[in-house]
Parts: C-alpha cells; structure tokens; sequence
C-alpha cells in the first residue's frame, strides 16, 4: 500500500527536506516517527527538497507499507502528535503503487515573503527577509510578468544543479501587498530549478530597488549568465505552497 501525504513545516531548525548524513532534515524525522508507529523500517520519497531554512504549507511525499493499522483518516492527527511542533501532517491518501510524488506533479506553488518596512519585525523575521529600502512595488509586478512563460531559466539556477535541461514553464508570477507590509512573490510552474525562486525573488527585489530594469529582463533570460540576474535570497521567505497532482 503506498500512501501520500500532505506535510507542513517550518523548516528553521532543519537542513532542509533531504536527509542527510550529518544534521537534522524533514525526511529524517518523518520516516523516523513512521517508523515507530507502524514498527517496521520506512523511507519516504518526497515532491520537492527543499533547502535549509525553507518552509513548506503541501509538500508532498509518499511511503510504502504493507499493512496500515491505523485508519487512514486518523493517520494525520496520530503522525502530528508524535512529530515535532514544527512539523505536522495534514492529510493522507491511498495511492497506486507507480505514483510518483515528485514525476507525476503537474504543478508547483511557492511564495517569497519580503517584509518592506523601516524597522524589523520578530514576528515576521523566521518567515520572511527583511528589506529596509524603499522600492517600486509596480516595477516589480511588471518585472514579475517577464517570466512567465516556457523559457531558459540557467540565469536563475545556482551552482550544483543536478539538472538534466535549465528549461522550464513558468505559468504565474505576480506580486501582492499584504496589510502586514509583506510583499507576497507567488510563482506556479510545472518544476524549479535549484534556487531558481529565490534568485527570481532576488531578481525582482533589484528592480524594485533601481537596481535593474523590468525591461531588461528578457534579456538576461536569453543571455543565460547567472551574473546578470540579481541575488539569491535567503531562505526563511520561501514557502513552498502547494504541489498539485491531476
């Protein structure tokens, strides 16, 4: 029986999704706690890695075991009270046996949260980056737009990449101000390349700050040099919504 579920966590205190040999990771304390409840060994294969300090509302991941004893409905509310408060399941589902959490996703959501104000705010600094300067929230949904589409994105990709082609389809990229002063950067696309929101983010916050114009975008997109396009930022704004499936 192979079983799908919907994860949240605040990524702060973990290296990220992946495990890893030498520090703390999502996966780690998911299969961990599976483990010991259903007592038998368990990996689960997750939709995205995200990295350290990214936080996640429906990453996806799937596990596989022979029996279930515990009534799938109740799986999430079981799995969150033995997880760390930091992380939690919110749904589960059957599925067969050759889904693929990460090939048979149609379409990924993220959002980066930049907190524009004077001063910092604490209770918005683990979940978004602080920027200071004052900057052009119109220039940066038109520089937002210029990404949408099928294209290149090696200008937005950062070094040590596994990926086999930089090429991907970016279907919505646009720009929100919330009341609380975040600046909500929404991108949907069939798959990300590694750091490719961040850099994106980072790319859009330039132009909000003067520093590029929206204009020039399409041709840093064609020129492909990750120098062109603006800096990777930080981690605790990104949050990965959403991975849809048909």
């Amino acid at each position: 029986m192979q079983i799908l579920l919907t994860i949240s966590y605040d990524g702060t205190n973990y290296a990220g999704w992946q495990r890893q040999e030498n520090a703390i990771a999502v996966q780690q304390k998911l299969e961990e706690t599976l483990s010991f409840l259903l007592k038998c060994d368990i990996k689960i294969s997750g939709a995205s890695r995200t990295d350290a300090g990214v936080h996640a509302l429906g990453q996806r991941a799937c596990f596989t075991v022979p029996e279930l004893r515990i009534p799938l409905d109740k799986l999430p509310t079981v799995l969150s009270g033995l997880l760390p408060p930091d992380i939690s399941v919110t749904a589960a589902e059957i599925k067969p046996p050759e889904f693929s959490p990460r090939f048979n996703a149609l379409h990924k959501t993220y959002v980066y949260n930049m907190y524009n104000a004077t001063h910092p705010n604490p209770l918005l600094s683990r979940y978004s980056t602080f920027v200071p300067q004052k900057v052009d929230i119109e220039k940066m949904r038109k520089a937002a737009l210029h990404f949408i589409g099928k294209h290149d994105f090696a200008a937005f990709c950062a070094t040590g990449s596994s990926a086999k082609t930089t090429v991907r389809d970016v279907y919505a990229c646009d720009l929100e101000l919330l009341p609380t002063g975040i600046i909500a950067m929404t991108i949907n696309g069939n798959a990300f390349l590694f750091n490719m929101v961040r850099i994106i983010a980072g790319t859009v916050l330039y132009v909000g700050l003067g520093k590029i114009q929206h204009c020039d975008i399409p041709d840093i997109i064609a020129a492909k040099d990750r120098t062109l396009a603006g800096k990777t930022m930080p981690p605790e704004g990104l949050v990965l919504l959403d991975v849809a499936y048909e």
